[in-house]
């Protein structure tokens, strides 16, 4: 158990791909989108992941999460079980100085957005904006992937 501490923003050109030193597909879906609790079921590549966040605090960028590595038939199964609208997206990932973004262009229904998250140590760490970073979304339910399972990018 831990408290996850990060930022998020809408980025603004491909010019991230040519700095991602990993990228890897996600398919997920979410058992539970309570607004006060989120279960999510992710498969990236090969391996399954059971993730439990909790409510984010008002600036957003601060919630409890639980994750535990689960096997790649297990969550099959439960992606069966999930809410209507599973996402799916290419993640990649860029080192800037000692801070790691991850960058999701979405496939399907949600084609067309794309996100950049960083962790961060705590609420007011400073950290290296890289030029396609975009406006900050934080906090903003609507680009939280559970709102975006239910609304796809493709209805705004």
């Amino acid at each position: 158990m831990s408290l996850e501490i990060e930022r998020k923003f809408l980025v603004t050109s491909d010019d991230f791909k040519q700095n991602a030193y990993q990228k890897t597909y996600i398919k997920q879906g979410f058992l539970n989108s309570d607004k006060n609790r989120v279960v999510r079921v992710r498969i990236t590549d090969t391996n399954g992941f059971l993730t439990i966040k909790g409510k984010s605090n008002t600036s957003g960028t601060t919630r409890f999460e639980w994750e535990k590595e689960i096997s790649l038939q297990e969550a099959t199964q439960l992606l069966a079980l999930c809410e209507e609208g599973i996402i799916e997206k290419t993640r990649y990932f860029i080192k800037q100085n000692k801070h790691i973004f991850e960058v999701d262009e979405f496939l399907g229904d949600n084609l067309g957005l794309c996100i950049a998250e960083i962790e961060l140590e705590n609420e007011h760490e400073v950290f290296t904006k890289p030029d396609w970073l975009g406006n900050e979304v934080t906090g903003d339910v609507k680009y939280y992937n559970s709102a975006i399972s239910k609304n796809p990018y493709k209805n705004w």
